[in-house]
């Protein structure tokens, strides 16, 4: 009977994960200048990418003209999109009347667009999309249920939704390596190192702006655990744009933070009347674009 209860308990905290996020929200784009320390957002040039009442959302690049994402049709169902930056034109990579899928990325090698994938049963777990349009994947059986992820040497880190939440890296079948607990939803790989970046809720400080979360990396060669700082207050979304600059949102204000630094440098605020509250980003060093989130007033 507690056995039922507990996996009711998480089927629950799964469900309730996913439509927390579902509001009304679009994707936006602003161009960018400069490399580093002088990474630029031309804010004047901030547009939105899609305009539908309904749920566009997790944007991840997959090269240096394609983006793919996770929207939802008008019956609520979530499927894998791809638009293209040199066409202007949108594709379904999914359409899965069963099923939705969430955050898809590219795999370290290249041949699959990855995804969690809300199966009929409610199972939550990290699918496989080959790009060359054949039957999906399932890729760990064994690992459920999954929030949210990202890759390093062609295996998953992923954020296990419970009670607390669990960040763990599948190194094989029946490997898997607890690295965390009680992490929250950013869970990035640091470019160019075998860092898996999250945010500690273990450090956490409060000032009157809210509640500031620790940074953490996990090098996943030698084990150890690196400081990078503090997150916005409110914050829960974070991308690197190289390896030692990080991108967060308040409100409609993008900052930057060098990870030897302590403070968030604001980049600009986006004006819209139409939208607000910037959450989740992706970064294009060939375009010299940034994609955001913002949630529909």
């Amino acid at each position: 009977m507690l056995k039922n209860i507990s996996l009711l308990v998480l089927l629950f905290l799964s469900i309730s994960q996913i439509l927390q996020a579902q509001v009304a929200s679009d994707l936006w784009v602003v161009d960018t200048e400069g490399k580093g320390g002088k990474f630029k957002l031309l804010t004047q040039t901030a547009k939105p990418l899609t305009n539908r009442p309904e749920y566009d959302n997790q944007p991840n690049f997959i090269n240096d003209s394609e983006l793919v994402f996770s929207a939802a049709d008008q019956k609520g169902n979530h499927d894998i999109i791809l638009y293209s930056f040199r066409t202007g034109n949108f594709t379904n990579l999914s359409k899965s009347p069963d099923r939705s899928e969430y955050s898809p990325n590219l795999t370290d090698c290249k041949q699959y667009i990855s995804a969690v994938v809300v199966e009929p049963d409610g199972k939550q777990r990290l699918w496989l999309y080959p790009i060359i349009g054949e039957a999906p994947e399932l890729l760990y059986d064994d690992i459920a249920p999954v929030g949210y992820y990202d890759w390093y040497d062609n295996k998953a880190a992923m954020f296990i939704l419970g009670e607390p939440n669990r960040l763990v890296y599948a190194r094989g079948k029946g490997d898997v390596q607890e690295i965390s607990k009680n992490i929250g939803r950013s869970v990035k790989n640091r470019p160019t190192t075998p860092e898996i970046s999250f945010l500690d809720r273990n450090e956490i400080q409060t000032d009157d702006e809210g509640e500031k979360v620790a940074i953490k990396s996990f090098n996943l060669k030698t084990n150890t655990f690196r400081s990078l700082g503090y997150s916005l207050p409110g914050s829960q979304d974070l991308i690197w744009i190289d390896k030692n600059h990080l991108l967060m949102a308040k409100g409609n204000e993008i900052f930057i933070k060098n990870v030897k630094d302590s403070d968030w440098l604001s980049l600009g605020k986006i004006e819209s009347s139409t939208h607000q509250n910037i959450s989740r980003m992706a970064y294009s060093p060939e375009l010299n674009k940034l994609v955001f989130v913002m949630n529909r007033k």
